[in-house]
């Protein structure tokens, strides 16, 4: 599907529509209160579809100074984030290149966010892990103060290191999983040798209690996967430090490329691809493998200014202006 619209049409709130609807959260911004319309107290996204042939449907509310609610399929969902262990819904936007290009924290946050894509089972890992950080620094802190004993200390490390480990093999099992797949549309965008590179150490009880000194220092916690990278390669450039915004681009599309073919090989259902301006800056070659790529599972929404700019004709058009989608 695609939709054209002039810029400042509308076609981004479009698609961050769709991903509220299905995910329960925006890719643009994690205040609530952004996503209601100037001057209105609420807002509501509902959509109808199926998924693998069976019908579904989709509500979430948002009202001002309170919290989410959804339903999915009439019933309520217990926390709109609920939804994405449900649908499956992948974006890109011109500032995912902030994954590539970005700061280790950007990465971490990816590629948690696709372990939890992956292995639903182990969605909320990464969530526990930072809780039991910060339960582990605030009692540093707390020593440090001269307010707790060292004593209060030793759970939180064991916590630390028992839930890191999990993480750090987890993380590894994804981007396993992720690796030959990325590799392969990477190859197809033109992006040669592509490969992901996690070498996260597990914490251990032993090594946590031997940088306890300088942890009490610093009032953190100096060790673990809070504090890992992922490497992202083209050959043996980091395309961090030394790849062009182009292969940066290029690296993300295939990110999300490969993930979507991993969920529609685990979870028998494509992913739906939500693709905000991702047109702009490929040349004609590239656009047409996008193109051809995504066509061939799921279902797409992808933003440009003119239908001129998607090489092959779309299943469905859509012409967006100021409040307005109409079909092209």
């Amino acid at each position: 599907m695609l939709v054209v619209g002039r810029n400042g049409a509308g076609k981004t709130n479009l698609l961050e529509s769709l991903h509220v609807g299905t995910q329960g959260f925006s890719p643009r911004t994690r205040s609530d209160a952004q996503l209601i319309r100037f001057g209105e107290e609420a807002g509501r996204v509902a959509l109808r579809g199926d998924r693998g042939g069976v019908a579904v449907e989709l509500e979430v509310t948002l009202q001002a100074r309170e919290g989410k609610r959804a339903r999915l399929n009439g019933a309520p969902v217990g926390t709109a984030e609920q939804l994405r262990s449900e649908v499956s819904t992948l974006v890109f936007t011109p500032d995912r290149l902030v994954v590539v290009k970005g700061g280790p924290a950007a990465r971490r946050a990816y590629f948690d966010r696709a372990l939890g894509r992956l292995i639903p089972a182990r969605a909320g890992l990464s969530a526990e892990y930072g809780a039991v950080v910060a339960q582990r620094n605030a009692a540093l802190r707390r020593i440090a103060g001269g307010y707790s004993s060292r004593e209060a200390l030793e759970p939180w490390t064991a916590k630390v290191a028992e839930l890191g480990t999990h993480l750090v093999q987890s993380r590894g099992e994804a981007i396993d999983v992720l690796s030959p797949a990325f590799a392969e549309r990477a190859e197809e965008l033109g992006l040669p040798q592509a490969s992901l590179r996690y070498e996260g150490e597990p914490p251990t009880v032993a090594a946590l209690d031997e940088r306890e000194a300088r942890d009490l220092e610093r009032g953190a916690t100096s060790l673990g996967p809070h504090l890992d990278d992922v490497s992202i390669l083209s050959g043996t450039r980091d395309l961090r430090s030394f790849g062009s915004q182009g292969e940066q681009r290029l690296a993300v599309l295939s990110l999300l490329l490969a993930e979507a073919e991993v969920i529609a090989d685990r979870r028998g259902v494509p992913p739906l691809l939500l693709l905000d301006d991702v047109l702009s800056e490929l040349d004609r070659g590239r656009r047409k493998i996008l193109a051809e790529r995504i066509a061939l599972r799921g279902q797409a929404l992808i933003t440009a200014t003119d239908a001129g700019a998607l090489p092959i004709d779309p299943a469905q058009l859509l012409e967006v202006t100021p409040g307005k989608v109409a079909l092209g």
